[in-house]
């Protein structure tokens, strides 16, 4: 099991959609996180910077280089660019974080 943590960026103003979105998150992309083998993953806001902060954990590194070619994984991108920081193909700008403690 690999755990894999990282950064990205909310625009002012979006707090209560990005909530709404991932409370409504599709079950096609759900399916998708889970076969890829993606299990336990938490995003967590920090409101004096509208940073978000991923944390999940995967049995399957392989799969998760397979996601952006996803349709299902293109269109939820399409689908929060208008909220966040992306990149031009409206994948969301991430910053990985490095592992720095860890208490079992």
């Amino acid at each position: 099991m690999q755990t894999i943590a990282f950064k990205m960026q909310l625009l002012p103003g979006f707090e209560e959609e990005y909530k709404k979105r991932h409370d409504d998150i599709w079950p096609e992309l759900k399916a998708l996180l889970k076969a890829a083998g993606i299990h336990d993953y938490y995003i967590f806001h920090d409101s004096s910077t509208n940073a978000l902060f991923a944390v999940f954990n995967t049995d399957n590194l392989k799969a998760l280089d397979e996601l952006p070619q996803q349709a299902v994984m293109q269109k939820w991108w399409k689908h929060m660019a208008d909220i966040m920081d992306t990149n031009p193909d409206a994948s969301p700008v991430v910053v990985p974080l490095d592992n720095v403690f860890f208490m079992p």
